[in-house]
């Protein structure tokens, strides 16, 4: 393998290729300590230099696992002691802006937040927004097919997406970094690489669609005694926004209790417990009479019993305070490790399946911690899952009781954050044999020697 590092070396240059105590100083992610495992890590600077290491790794039959921020939480970017890993982090430079087209032309290694800084200063926005944003990179975002907080009103990564450039496995340059909102010219081979985590081609660049900047967030908080509520609320605020909702972030109040009591220092928008919370955010002009508009339609939704209470942001440090109680996912490990889970399924099955799992938790561990939240009006939750230790054992236990109830009622073990080497038992209760086996002969397709990030989504190719 010495002689392996030595090509990549002379290829890319000495300090483009980390070894050694190099490479294990480096987490494997931003949350947990563990140390990075690799044979190397490779970092490019562009696009040719990525399609070289490409080349070299699939003629030497080397398997390659990409890194972006690290962020991930199913696994996805977790390396053995016998790959190379390929970062993009010093692929960080914002190439174009087209502020008519309200496009821009990025490399992969570009932290979301960057993205999000650079549009605001041209009056425009990206409308992903996730609370990785600071550390989270594109590259990362579109090969997982992030969601995120604003998926009602923008869609998934997906469909902010208009071109992509990408090298596979032999080291072949995909260029298609398409400018236009309307291209039917062919097959879109853009989708081959959104949502498929790396594992059959590695993004370079990419073109972002942008939006118009809102100039008003209108912003409040409820409060529920019941589930049915919230869906009656949701159906009404959308349709009375005008199609300007843009955020309807749910809390139960296992994760809302423990989020705005001590060691955190949020404090509750409304007074009194309630079972359920929601974070209502609407993008509109600067006109005061949205606002105004915005508060009538509360005040109409508590005329109506659709909200026991609410709160509306009366300043930017409200709002900001609104959100960090949303964003405050740190306090997922006060009681020690937690199981991290991201899921779909119809709103209408959401109170019930919470109430299942929630019951096969407690019939296994009585004294179990868990955190539920999500982005309910495009059908994700969210789990954080406390169940006194962090062994294999345990970690299977809970996954049966998260994902096992899906199947019946239809619903996806991942929402946004993919399948990673995590998911890959349970992917079958999402997917039919014959999907899978059309996934497998893609990949097939495209990286015959299988050495892109294998052994995720699904087990080694027959």
């Amino acid at each position: 393998m010495s002689d392996l590092i030595s090509i990549l070396k002379n290829t890319i240059g000495d300090s483009g290729v980390l070894t050694g105590t190099e490479v294990s100083e480096r987490m494997i992610h931003v949350w947990y300590p563990n140390p990075i495992t690799a044979l190397c890590i490779v970092r490019p600077r562009n696009t040719e230099e990525v399609a070289e290491v490409l080349k070299i790794c699939n003629a030497h039959s080397q398997t390659v696992v990409p890194h972006g921020g690290l962020t991930g939480l199913v696994q996805g970017s977790n390396a053995r002691p016998t790959d190379v890993v390929l970062s993009l982090e010093r692929m960080n430079q914002i190439e174009h802006i087209d502020t008519v087209g309200r496009t821009m032309t990025v490399q992969a290694g570009v932290p979301l937040q960057v993205v999000q800084e650079a549009s605001e200063k041209e009056d425009l926005m990206f409308p992903l927004d996730l609370g990785a944003r600071g550390s989270c990179q594109i590259g990362g975002n579109i090969s997982t097919n992030a969601g995120g907080n604003r998926v009602i009103r923008f869609g998934m990564t997906r469909e902010n997406v208009l071109g992509l450039e990408a090298v596979l496995p032999d080291g072949t340059i995909l260029t298609s970094l398409n400018s236009m909102i309307k291209n039917n010219s062919g097959y879109d081979l853009k989708q081959l690489f959104i949502g498929t985590e790396g594992t059959l081609g590695i993004i370079t660049r990419a073109v972002l669609r942008l939006r118009e900047i809102p100039q008003n967030l209108p912003t409040a908080f409820a409060a529920f005694e019941s589930f049915e509520q919230v869906t009656r609320f949701l159906r009404f605020v959308d349709r009375e926004l005008g199609g300007s909702l843009s955020a309807f972030e749910v809390m139960w109040h296992d994760y809302y209790e423990r989020v705005t009591t001590e060691p955190a220092n949020n404090s509750k928008p409304v007074p009194g417990d309630y079972p359920l919370y929601v974070l209502i955010e609407s993008l509109s002009s600067s006109n005061k009479t949205e606002n105004e508009s915005f508060e009538s339609i509360l005040g109409q939704a508590l005329e109506l019993n659709l909200v026991a209470d609410a709160a509306v942001a009366k300043s930017e440090s409200d709002r900001k305070a609104m959100w960090n109680i949303r964003d405050s996912v740190e306090h997922f490990f006060r009681y020690g490790h937690a199981f991290l889970y991201d899921v779909s399924l119809g709103i209408r099955h959401m109170d019930e399946y919470v109430d299942e799992v929630k019951a096969r938790l407690k019939s296994i561990w009585p004294d179990h911690h868990c955190c539920t939240l999500g982005h309910i009006a495009d059908g994700n939750i969210h789990f954080a899952i406390s169940v006194g230790d962090d062994s294999p054992e345990s970690f299977k236990k809970v996954n049966d009781c998260v994902y096992e109830p899906l199947q019946p009622i239809g619903g996806a073990i991942s929402a946004e954050h993919g399948i990673g080497t995590e998911k890959i038992e349970y992917l079958k209760l999402s997917r039919s044999s014959a999907e899978i086996d059309v996934m497998r002969l893609i990949k097939r397709a495209l990286d015959p020697k299988n050495i892109l990030n294998p052994n995720k989504i699904f087990t080694s190719l027959p």
